[in-house]
């Protein structure tokens, strides 16, 4: 488990552009479960990849996509345990990686980014495919 406050400034990366922090499994139930329409789930990391690609990645798809999904909650591998397991009971059959995102419509997953689609990659060509998948599915 990574210190609170070594991942405050990681976790507020995301929640300064509006995303959800989940700390518990009835956090993620309720988000994945009670919100109509899109609900879009990423899970943060410490690790490069997330800073370097991730993490500017979807703030500039939420800043720049004319279609955003209806809800956006991020879990932080590492630190959440209870909602990150949950969180990823609801991305069965996608194995465990972070950082990862997950796209749900109506409770049900229809888009999943693993991390290995995030390694190698820079955040505009992450923040474009992410752009199309909104634009698609919200």
């Amino acid at each position: 488990m990574y210190p609170k406050e070594l991942v405050a400034p990681m976790k507020a990366d995301l929640t300064q552009v509006g995303f959800e922090d989940l700390l518990t499994a009835a956090d993620v139930d309720i988000a994945l479960t009670q919100t109509p329409g899109t609900v879009f789930l990423v899970f943060n990391s410490v690790c490069g990849c997330a800073a370097g690609a991730a993490r500017p990645a979807l703030k500039t798809a939420v800043k720049s996509s004319t279609k955003v999904p209806n809800k956006l909650v991020t879990v932080f591998a590492g630190v959440d345990k209870e909602a990150v397991d949950r969180a990823r009971e609801y991305t069965l059959p996608y194995p465990p990686s972070s950082p990862s995102m997950a796209l749900f419509k109506d409770g049900k997953l229809v888009h999943f980014v693993e991390r290995h689609q995030i390694e190698g990659n820079t955040a505009e060509t992450i923040s474009n495919h992410l752009t199309k998948v909104f634009e698609h599915y919200c």
